[in-house]
């Protein structure tokens, strides 16, 4: 039985797994409170996870039926991710593991992402292609054995990440936050063609498998700023359509390429932006043209939560993987190499 902890961002998570499966999921976000400001404010998203640690964990055990004294792990989210948000997590989970006498398990949260996939479609094929986008992140993987092997990065985005593209050009369109959900409210009814939007790095040979949404978010930009600018009103729909189609198209390309070079017969799409319709439905039809089978979690899987980090930390267990020691630390900028991680605090200097 593994309690997994997640406070990387805005969302307090606590989930149980048992061999790959979900026994509890739980989740408290402070979205409302950062949507004023347009985007997450650390200190709130800090002093958010200190109010709903407690009631989180408690209403996760509630839901599987069980007491503290039924865990046998704990694992957390040690980065990336807010330093103090990541921290608040990380005291708790060392609390809960110190006083139950259970081991403690460092996660990274991407891996997270990955491992969120099992608890509905069971283990990930050895290999597999896996592409994760989120408001913070987008990149293309060779996963193997998710928690023996080293990640292969194929890709990764060189500037702003497809959800951060989402939320930015949702300020401009004057759309609330987040802005992916908003921007797939909007397309709805819109014309994915009515708005030629660029494709950023389509056809690169240097970097077939790089990522680059800061001109697509620009020109999106200044599509609407030149019709504000003539006195016109923004065709809403289209642009959100369009932009949209923009986004969808990118990732699925180079994800399908990559299975075709690589060999690979499965696609497994990851994270926050993972949950919008139009690249769940464009995945869906390139796949079936190809031939690969696709894999995307619920929707309650895709955004953060805790039950992702229970399911590496269940596979972490069953792996035999040592567990941390109390000097487990976290790691605001940790690069995705593997699925366990396991920073120590840095001594304190002496002046």
């Amino acid at each position: 039985m593994v309690l997994g902890i997640e406070s990387s961002c805005d969302e307090t998570g606590a989930g149980i797994v048992s061999g790959g499966r979900l026994l509890a999921h739980v989740v408290a976000s402070s979205m409302d409170e950062h949507a004023r400001f347009g985007g997450v404010v650390p200190e709130i998203a800090s002093r958010a996870h200190l109010q709903a640690f407690n009631p989180v964990v408690r209403e996760a055990l509630g839901q599987a039926g069980m007491g503290l004294e039924d865990i046998d792990a704990v694992a957390v989210t040690t980065g990336p991710g807010l330093s103090g948000a990541l921290q608040v997590g990380l005291s708790g989970a060392k609390a809960l593991a110190y006083a139950t006498g259970v081991p403690l398990y460092g996660v990274h949260h991407l891996a997270g992402h990955v491992a969120a996939d099992t608890l509905e479609h069971g283990p990930l094929p050895d290999p597999c292609v896996v592409l994760i986008v989120s408001g913070g992140h987008t990149s293309l993987l060779l996963v193997r054995d998710l928690v023996r092997d080293p990640i292969l990065h194929l890709g990764d985005t060189v500037d702003d990440a497809a959800g951060e593209c989402f939320d930015k050009v949702a300020r401009v369109f004057g759309l609330p936050y987040p802005g992916g959900p908003a921007i797939d409210r909007a397309a709805q009814g819109g014309n994915p063609c009515a708005v030629a939007f660029p494709r950023p790095l389509l056809g690169s040979k240097e970097h077939p498998y790089a990522f680059s949404f800061s001109g697509l978010k620009t020109a999106a930009a200044r599509w609407a700023e030149r019709r504000r600018a003539r006195g016109e009103e923004i065709p809403l729909a289209d642009g959100a359509a369009s932009l949209q189609e923009a986004v969808a198209d990118v990732l699925t390309r180079k994800a399908l390429a990559a299975c075709r070079q690589y060999e690979v017969g499965t696609l497994v799409v990851v994270g926050g932006v993972a949950a919008n319709s139009r690249v769940r439905a464009l995945a869906e039809e390139r796949c079936a043209a190809a031939g690969v089978e696709l894999r995307v979690p619920p929707l309650t899987l895709c955004t953060d939560n805790g039950a992702m980090i229970a399911a590496v930390g269940d596979l972490l267990v069953r792996a035999g993987a040592a567990p941390a020691q109390l000097d487990l630390s976290v790691d605001p900028s940790a690069p995705l190499e593997r699925a366990m991680l396991h920073p120590a605090a840095q001594p304190a200097r002496v002046a």
